[in-house]
């Protein structure tokens, strides 16, 4: 007998713990809910994880199995488990986040394990621990043989189970629509996309009108379920490489994009596992200390979408609406909240963390560092002006208008340029929108100061 611990792979079909554990032997599939790493988890995706959960329940179910939950620190349950099946092994998906591989590590000490790389296409020990620059990364990570996606095990190597403890997080209000949940979902998503939006990605993946009026086209939508594990990395990467090969022209230009934004999701999880304090730490040593103002008011007005700047504020509403952002604004609301707001990314990763369904411990904090300027942007000091990014991302204002409405009735021209409107213009125009709460000019420049004197350019 042998347990595949489920962790960030609730899946059956291209999951490698389940189809590594099964030619061993009859498996039990269990999940764990361990206070340890519950928080890592905020209350949107916990909720999204529980449908996640009862969707693998169900799939076990139809294949005469079911799939064991049981509450506790992971090495004391599994040790149970062990004991009271006569278990050989506990096989289970290496993990990158600090809580994580602590929870694997007292289950490595106490019990046989077998461990697998499951979340990304290459292990991040195979490379450098350390690359200057994303480039050499990936010229390293393209060498790399990538593997196949695993198939479903059959239904004969699963331990006749029966198990009524129920699953977990379902209970929680979270006020927003849940993208439907489970393998055959994400499935559904990735054949969807594969059909159209990919064949256009690098054209329309930043147009933000798109992205309201076809927004299961303009960019993939997979993020919630590889946050979660309900797709398989290998499953998605094997359907790119295949339509490279069937394409040219434009459409393969398109298609190579999207595999490149694959590569770097790796990027980011090669940055976790040489520097698990990602998130809590600058990735990047600075000759001096960031002066950062971490005003109260300023980041509860970014929070709530009313900073007087109409791509942050709408950005921040998709963010509550949804729990989601597209890339395009989830770069400027975050460059804004760094440079032009001068608050610690960490205070704006954290946020994102409580808010966002396809949270990640990779990509989110890496991306957060990027932008400011203490991660690996090549670029000294980036700083996204919100202003030249609506007029060349959203110029009629589809994308804010359906977020901020009340900025619905407002000229497309007037809300390109509305933090540079003379304050009875922007009164007469819509009375009920927040001025803007830095100016534009002075907090550009602010930012600048305060970031060259960090780099000891001043």
């Amino acid at each position: 007998m042998e347990l595949c611990w489920h962790r960030r792979d609730l899946r059956t079909v291209d999951a490698s713990v389940l189809a590594g554990a099964t030619t061993d032997g009859s498996v039990i599939p269990v999940y764990v809910v361990d206070p340890a790493v519950e928080p890592e988890l905020g209350t949107r995706q916990r909720a999204f994880v529980g449908h996640t959960l009862q969707a693998l329940r169900d799939r076990y179910r139809a294949l005469g199995s079911d799939l064991l939950v049981r509450h506790g620190p992971a090495a004391d349950v599994l040790e149970e488990l062990v004991t009271t099946h006569d278990a050989e092994t506990v096989h289970y998906a290496g993990a990158y986040s600090p809580a994580r591989r602590d929870q694997q590590r007292r289950v490595d000490e106490r019990l046989e394990t077998t461990r697998y790389v499951d979340t990304v296409l290459v292990d991040p020990t195979v490379l450098e621990a350390k690359y200057p620059s994303y480039s050499q990364f990936y010229r390293d990570w393209q060498r790399v043989e990538k593997p196949e996606p695993r198939t479903e095990p059959d239904a004969t190597s699963l331990a006749a189970l029966e198990d009524e403890t129920p699953i977990p997080f379902l209970d929680h209000d979270v006020s927003i629509h849940l993208p439907d949940a489970g393998q055959v979902a994400a499935r559904d998503r990735l054949d969807a996309f594969c059909a159209n939006g990919i064949r256009t990605y690098a054209a329309t993946r930043d147009d933000l009108s798109n992205a309201v009026e076809q927004p299961t086209q303009a960019v993939s939508r997979l993020s919630p379920a590889l946050a979660v594990g309900a797709l398989g990395i290998r499953t998605v990467w094997r359907r790119v490489v295949r339509l490279y090969a069937e394409t040219d022209g434009d459409i393969r230009r398109n298609v190579e994009k999207f595999g490149s934004e694959l590569a770097w999701r790796e990027w980011a999880y090669h940055q976790l596992q040489y520097h698990p304090d990602l998130a809590t730490t600058n990735y990047k040593s600075l000759p001096g200390e960031i002066e950062w103002r971490n005003d109260e008011d300023d980041l509860e007005a970014w929070k709530r979408g009313e900073t007087g700047y109409p791509l942050v504020d709408a950005g921040m509403r998709q963010l509550e609406a949804e729990g989601y952002v597209h890339n395009r604004p989830r770069q400027v609301v975050a460059s804004f909240l760094t440079k032009h707001l001068l608050v610690d990314w960490r205070l704006g990763e954290r946020h994102f963390r409580e808010q966002l369904l396809d949270y990640d411990p990779a990509t989110n904090p890496s991306s957060w560092q990027w932008i400011a300027s203490t991660g690996t942007d090549s670029v000294d000091v980036r700083i996204f002006d919100p202003v030249s990014q609506l007029a060349k991302y959203d110029p009629e204002g589809v994308f804010v208008r359906n977020y901020v409405p009340e900025l619905a009735e407002v000229p497309a021209d007037k809300l390109v340029d509305w933090p540079t409107l003379s304050s009875d213009v922007r009164n007469e125009l819509a009375p009920a929108y927040p001025a803007p709460i830095v100016d534009r000019g002075d907090a550009y420049a602010r930012a600048q100061r305060v970031f060259e004197r960090a780099l000891g350019k001043r």
